[in-house]
């Protein structure tokens, strides 16, 4: 049973606490408010990643390693789809290579899951999984978030990456992309930006994403509407849901 309200994974594995913010689509991330709640809980990783600025949680750029976190996945019997650094960017400039590394050496130890990295700097990804010391592994997905057009040249740097399966989270949608090539781009996540600050998602930008998908034969999954209720405004595009997969033979 999944253990984290993200549609499209089971489980999150954070061996990587906080971040920086990099472009428009991290202004409203829900991990700098959740950072925020976990330092006031006593969690240790957590203290200084944020600061209160303007009455919210902001990143301070602070990077916590946890060595302790890395054999947590050791313990999942059963398969799970994870999420990994759902409160951080595994590829963060101030996270070391050998590090990665070791968050690679659990990945491959451990088969029976399915593990989705996300980053915001694929362009690092690349660079650093061109080395040595990282094999292409058939349980790892790669991929990479783009909120709008001007960020796009990530899905460049994405297809760069040795991976089994690639795919690009369109989230939060803030504007079109319709500029995208999805070209080697296995799976494509839409959502909308939710929270008290959400800025609005326009339909046409998801049915352009659609429209995409379908000419590249990359993989669909709506995820939400978001909003300030996400739940109200649901999941629904085109009179269904769309839970598409990446084809694992890829």
């Amino acid at each position: 049973m999944a253990d984290t309200s993200i549609e499209w994974t089971d489980t999150t594995w954070n061996p990587v606490a906080g971040c920086t913010i990099a472009t428009a689509g991290c202004t409203n991330c829900y991990a700098m408010r959740m950072a925020a709640r976990l330092e006031a809980m006593g969690v240790d990783k957590y203290v200084g990643t944020t600061r209160k600025s303007g009455g919210r949680a902001k990143w301070t750029g602070k990077i916590v390693l946890d060595p302790g976190a890395l054999t947590i996945p050791m313990k999942w019997k059963k398969p799970r789809k994870v999420f990994v650094n759902s409160m951080s960017d595994l590829f963060h400039p101030d996270v070391p290579v050998h590090f990665i590394r070791k968050v690679w050496d659990t990945m491959a130890s451990t088969p029976h899951h399915t593990y989705q990295i996300l980053t915001k700097r694929p362009d690092r990804m690349a660079e650093v999984l061109s080395g040595g010391g990282f094999a292409v592994l058939p349980n790892v997905w790669l991929g990479t978030s783009v909120e709008d057009n001007r960020v796009i040249h990530r899905l460049d740097h994405l297809r760069e990456a040795r991976a089994a399966v690639r795919f690009v989270s369109f989230e939060p949608l803030i504007g079109s992309v319709a500029g995208a090539e999805l070209l080697d781009i296995h799976w494509a996540i839409v959502g909308g930006e939710s929270g008290p600050n959400a800025r609005y998602m326009d339909p046409l930008w998801v049915d352009e994403i659609h429209d995409l998908c379908r000419k590249s034969g990359t993989a669909f999954f709506f995820k939400q509407w978001g909003g300030k209720n996400k739940k109200a405004a649901g999941r629904t595009y085109r009179q269904r849901t769309w839970d598409e997969l990446p084809a694992l033979s890829i």
